[in-house]
């Protein structure tokens, strides 16, 4: 509803208008746009576009549910999904996460290593580095304000013994601030 109230004060001046109405007829006239040239696939591909692929049945890891997924795998690369119809949790289903959860896999913005932004650029780091740096910086902060200054809050990818872990480092620590974030 705000982006509509934002989108009705947007102002655009009679000569920008006539120039952008003069852009679209023009590249419209000529058939141009920005999509990709594409061609019409062929029947074998549409009947099997990834020749050769596996189906590998798996365990969605959206949260700990444990809803079946049939990956399709293919040159080592998950390419398509569907549900496990005779799976006994999810018995053919599973909710929009667990549907999405491939694109959570294949999206370029999908950060693989530690990364630690070093005079304003990201940096990758070992695994070593940033647990050190990390467990430092969070023991100096219950050095300098008290164990109470760190929130823990649990996961739903968490099964009931990684929660119990999970709750009994928060009271190692010396805290109960721990939650859970689907609380928040």
């Amino acid at each position: 509803m705000s982006s509509l109230k934002e989108l009705e004060k947007v102002k655009v001046g009679r000569r920008s208008f006539l120039k952008m109405a003069a852009l679209s007829t023009a590249l419209g006239a000529t058939g141009l746009n920005a999509a990709p040239a594409v061609r019409e696939a062929t029947c074998d591909e549409l009947k099997d576009p990834y020749p050769g692929s596996k189906k590998v049945k798996t365990i969605c890891t959206t949260c700990s549910v444990g809803c079946g997924i049939i990956a399709e795998v293919y040159n080592g690369v998950w390419v398509r999904q569907e549900v496990a119809q005779d799976h006994p949790i999810s018995h053919g289903s599973h909710c929009c996460k667990g549907i999405d959860s491939i694109d959570t896999v294949r999206t370029a913005k999908r950060v693989k290593h530690p990364l630690k932004k070093v005079n304003g650029k990201w940096q990758r780091i070992s695994w070593d580095q940033a647990v050190n740096e990390i467990s430092e910086k969070m023991l100096e902060l219950r050095k300098k304000h008290g164990p109470d200054a760190a929130m823990f809050l649990g996961s739903a990818k968490m099964g009931t013994e990684q929660a119990y872990y999970f709750r009994k480092f928060a009271a190692m620590w010396g805290t109960n601030n721990i939650d859970h974030q689907a609380r928040i």
